[in-house]
């Protein structure tokens, strides 16, 4: 979130991205830095996934992605 938030600060977009497990704590943290960037979250868990699994993971948020980018 710090990264994300200082790239902002420096005016590079970007968007935030993790998982829905995190949503609660990435919207508390945003609100503790007095920022609101730009964020996918994407379904859970991560860790043990297949590349194949991995891919429709990106694949599924690759347009949230891209709208976040060049509208936020």
């Amino acid at each position: 979130m710090h990264d994300i938030v200082d790239l902002e600060s420096r005016g590079v977009p970007g968007v935030f991205v993790a998982t829905v497990e995190f949503e609660d704590g990435a919207v508390a943290q945003s609100r503790a830095l007095g920022a609101a960037p730009a964020a996918v979250y994407t379904e859970h868990p991560i860790q043990d996934r297949t590349d194949d699994e991995m891919l429709a993971i990106a694949d599924a948020a690759y347009d949230a992605l891209v709208e976040r980018l060049t509208t936020h």
